[in-house]
C-alpha cells in the first residue's frame, strides 16, 4: 500500500515541479524517504497536502527548498530531516548561522518548523510518529477536512484564531444559533476528540479548548 501511494505521490510532485525541484526529487533522498516510510505513512496514512522539496521564498529574495511542506489551512508546516554529518558536524560557522537565520525567517513567514534527526527517524520511529499524531491532534484534531461539518470547521477555525477557551455563548454568537444548540455542538466535538473541556466548575463545563499536546516518552 505504501509503495503504490508513494509512487503516485512522487509522480504528481515531479509533474508539478520546476527544473531544480524536479532534480532534487529524483535524486537519492535516503533520509527523507525513510521519514515517509517509517514516520509519516504510519502516523498519517496519506500524502494529501504534503509536498517534497517545497520551494519557499528566501529572506535574500531567493529560493530555499524544504525537505517537506504540509500545507493545510490554516497552517503551513515545514518538516526537516537533519543528518548529524552534513547538518551539524561538517557545517562551518557561516553555514550554521545561515541555517538558524533561515529557520527564523520561515517562522516570520508563518511556518511551523519541525525538525527530526535522521537517527530518530531510523531508530525511534514510533516516537516521531507520536509527535506527528499529537501535533495533528493539536492543530487539526486528527480529522480530515472532509469529515468535518461546516459548523465544526467554523468552530475550529475560530478557536485556532482565538487561542483561548471558548464558551457556548461565544459559539452561539459566532454561528448565530441558540446557546443550547451551541453547547450541543461543543459536547459532540468533545466526544469526537475535536475539543476538550476547560474551566470545569460545579461539575459543569463552562468552556472548551483545542486538544493539548502531551509529553512523549521514549
Amino acid at each position: 500500500m505504501f509503495e503504490a501511494q508513494y509512487e503516485n505521490w512522487l509522480l504528481t510532485q515531479v509533474a508539478a515541479s520546476s527544473v531544480e525541484r524536479k532534480r532534487r526529487l529524483e535524486e537519492e533522498r535516503h533520509a527523507e524517504d525513510l521519514f515517509l516510510k517509517n514516520v509519516w505513512w504510519p502516523a498519517v496514512g496519506q500524502f494529501e497536502h504534503l509536498h517534497g522539496e517545497y520551494e519557499a521564498s528566501d529572506y535574500n529574495d531567493g529560493q530555499r527548498f524544504l525537505d517537506y511542506a504540509y500545507i493545510r489551512e490554516p497552517y503551513k508546516l515545514c518538516i526537516e530531516i537533519d543528518g548529524y554529518g552534513p547538518h551539524c558536524r561538517d557545517a562551518d560557522r557561516r553555514q550554521f548561522a545561515d541555517s538558524l537565520m533561515r529557520q527564523n525567517h520561515l517562522i516570520l513567514d508563518g511556518w511551523i518548523v519541525i525538525r527530526f534527526s535522521y537517527d530518530d527517524v531510523k531508530s525511534k520511529p514510533r516516537q516521531c510518529q507520536q509527535f506527528i499524531q499529537q501535533l495533528f491532534g493539536k492543530l487539526y484534531s486528527l480529522k480530515p477536512d472532509t469529515d468535518l461539518t461546516l459548523e465544526q470547521k467554523e468552530i475550529l477555525r475560530y478557536m485556532n484564531l482565538l487561542r483561548k477557551p471558548a464558551a457556548p455563548k461565544d459559539i452561539s454568537l459566532l454561528l448565530d444559533v441558540s446557546t443550547k444548540y451551541a453547547r450541543k455542538l461543543l459536547i459532540e466535538m468533545v466526544e469526537q476528540r475535536l475539543l476538550q473541556p476547560a474551566n470545569v466548575t460545579d461539575h459543569r463545563v463552562r468552556a472548551y479548548k483545542l486538544p493539548t499536546i502531551t509529553s512523549i516518552s521514549n
